[in-house]
């Protein structure tokens, strides 16, 4: 009984981790994309808006917009070593997008609008796989709108902050033990998050052909209130498990500081760098108020102990001339989940990244931008102790992308 309690207690858990954990793929701009996802130093248009919002005074265009899409293909296989026993996700198509729109009033102030999907995949094992218990199913959606302005203070110097809210949902669906009977119950999540936060940047060019940018976004604590538990079991079981319940709950989204920087090395080639330093240490615990409490579901506190990263990120744009740019990049990201708080929910290993991307002005004003990523997760042996589950992960995606870019 106790087992059974602890395992559905975990189910909820899972709900958090899939803001705060594996699903936080850069895919917020497809010029940037096919450059390794660099974009805090430099100045590609209206999608500055996420990358670095002291870069929107210092664009050459009045006005400025760009819309994409990105198609993510992923897959993750699991080995249990022990029993040789191994499975793979079959995960459905995710479609983060992102829309920006700039505009320059009277050459030094800047207002412009947001609206990307920093948060959007889906995790699904096979409903009879060796961790059905922990997960069988995650599905999450989420939009940011970030409203922005900036301030060109010098000829070579802006800066810019936007506002950023969020709101998100998910859906968790997994196996539940029982000790009673012989079929297998499960659990089924649902609820809706929101929380606010900032994102403040910095635009210099100190010397020509050189460009720095300098970003700091907020630690955003996504508050989740009266959302719904569901749990179907036995009638034995029901007085510790209502069939709905409901419960409270933040979930930290990390804050990170962005440092690029570019370098005009001739008339056509651009090289750049970036390093994100992500403040993955805000998620130490989660924490759960029911709002009816059992002697099966009593209020709870978790640990989670995610870790600090440091990512790297190289890049190169070449304009072939003046209707074609191509790009290719590259980056580092480690996972911050230690060994042993790794779970199926975001299956999150050591990452790296291959890209490449062009641009074609297919008209005055108008050019459209396709990007190409591909990510390999580095193969990882680690065990979620809560629950004394573990084995072999490694995960791999495709994803190709899609936009337009429209300036005058």
């Amino acid at each position: 009984m106790k087992q059974f309690f602890i395992i559905a207690g975990i189910s909820l858990m899972s709900y958090a981790t899939v803001y705060a954990g594996g699903f936080q793929v850069s895919l917020q701009g497809q010029k940037q994309i096919g450059m390794g996802h660099i974009g805090v130093p430099m100045l590609f248009g209206a999608s500055s808006i996420y990358f670095n919002p002291g870069a929107l005074p210092m664009l050459k265009t009045k006005f400025s917009a760009n819309a994409g899409v990105s198609f993510i293909s992923s897959n993750v296989a699991f080995q249990n070593k022990t029993t040789n026993y191994t499975t793979n996700t079959e995960n459905p198509m995710g479609t983060p997008l992102e829309l920006y729109a700039n505009y320059i009033l009277k050459d030094k102030i800047s207002v412009g609008l947001g609206i990307y999907t920093p948060f959007g995949s889906a995790v699904q094992w096979e409903d009879d796989w060796e961790g059905r218990y922990l997960i069988q199913k995650i599905q999450l959606r989420s939009f940011f709108i970030q409203p922005t302005v900036g301030y060109k203070v010098l000829d070579n110097l802006g800066i810019g902050v936007g506002f950023v809210y969020c709101t998100g949902n998910v859906g968790i669906t997994r196996a539940l033990p029982l000790p009673v009977g012989n079929s297998e119950e499960y659990t089924e999540l649902s609820g809706k998050a929101s929380g606010v936060g900032a994102n403040i940047g910095v635009h210099f060019s100190p010397v020509e052909k050189l460009n720095l940018g300098l970003t700091f976004k907020t630690k955003i604590n996504m508050k989740a209130e009266d959302q719904e538990a569901t749990f179907s079991v036995p009638n034995s079981l029901a007085e510790n498990f209502p069939a709905t319940n409901k419960f409270s709950t933040e979930l930290p989204l990390p804050g990170s500081i962005n440092f690029g920087a570019s370098y005009l090395l001739t008339e056509k080639l651009t090289l750049a760098l970036e390093m994100n330093f992500v403040q993955w240490s805000a998620y130490d615990s989660l924490n759960f108020d029911f709002e009816t409490n059992t002697a099966g579901l009593p209020d709870s506190k978790n640990p989670r102990h995610y870790q600090n990263t440091m990512s790297l990120r190289l890049g190169a744009d070449y304009k072939i001339n003046d209707n074609i740019s191509a790009r290719a990049g590259a980056y580092y990201d480690p996972s911050p989940v230690p060994d042993n708080y790794f779970s199926p929910e975001t299956p999150n290993s050591n990452n790296l990244g291959l890209s490449c991307g062009a641009s074609y002005v297919i008209m005055e004003k108008l050019s459209i931008d396709a990007s190409f990523l591909y990510i390999m997760g580095l193969e990882r042996e680690s065990y979620y102790v809560p629950s004394n589950f573990g084995g072999s992960y490694k995960g791999s995606a495709v994803v190709p992308g899609i936009g337009i870019t429209y300036q005058f």
